[in-house]
């Protein structure tokens, strides 16, 4: 794991996503209090964690299990000047050890396929009180009949992907109402990856002779070349869900 630590860590997301989807999937979210308690699981160094921060003035709950990435979360919430309202935890999204009803918003940008989707939705859904929200996005495909050589990649990394139809069953079957879905815009992706390129080139000299540190970052290059050959065919969706 150290690898993938180093690989990521630095970077200024820790996977696809976008200030104007955070907002628009935010606006979505009816009836908060004032100050609303948020969770935000797999925050990486938190970019999401401050916009969220700026659109609201509840306390966020951010948790990960890599301690440089919520120390350079710290950095930039007390830059943005919103530190007395961002608490970095190092924490599991396996073992969120709060009590039952603690948050009106769970949110998670790109990280629930780490538990996998469905698990994800049972287990985070007690943390919420009555009428909160679960906001998330997830890989899913954007075609019906994925090209063979994407399908194989998936099926490989992560065999669950499904498209967004079912994973709003899946929310639905969760106990949750979906009220609004939209997909992550391939840009996002691309700008992801344009200081994650040149990141991999670099590595790949320092761990030269390491099999193991180099076959992930082959993973990673693989991820980047897949995408741009492919970018319809697969992203992230966001869903909105709320809890009755």
């Amino acid at each position: 794991m150290t690898i993938i630590f180093e690989i990521f860590e630095d970077l200024p997301r820790q996977g696809p996503g976008d200030d104007a989807c955070t907002r628009r999937a935010f606006e979505m979210l009816a009836d908060l209090p004032a100050k609303p308690e948020i969770l935000d699981v797999g925050c990486g160094a938190g970019t999401q964690t401050i916009t969220l921060a700026r659109l609201c003035r509840g306390r966020i709950t951010a948790v990960d299990v890599h301690e440089p990435v919520l120390d350079e979360l710290q950095r930039r919430a007390e830059a943005a000047g919103v530190a007395e309202r961002v608490v970095p935890l190092n924490m599991s999204m396996t073992e969120l050890d709060f009590p039952d009803e603690t948050f009106d918003v769970i949110w998670s940008e790109g990280a629930i396929f780490i538990m996998g989707f469905q698990p994800g939705l049972v287990a985070w859904r007690p943390l919420l009180k009555p009428g909160g929200w679960l906001v998330l996005s997830e890989a899913v495909w954007f075609c019906d009949e994925p090209p063979a050589e994407v399908k194989a990649f998936w099926d490989a990394c992560y065999p669950a992907i499904t498209d967004a139809e079912s994973n709003v069953r899946m929310a639905e079957e969760a106990g949750y109402t979906v009220v609004g879905t939209f997909p992550l815009p391939a840009e996002s992706w691309f700008e992801f990856y344009r200081p994650l390129a040149p990141k991999l080139a670099r590595l790949r000299r320092k761990y030269a002779g390491d099999a193991a540190a180099l076959s992930e970052i082959a993973q990673c290059e693989r991820e980047i070349e897949i995408f741009h050959k492919y970018p319809d065919a697969y992203g992230y969706q966001f869903f909105v869900l709320r809890k009755p």
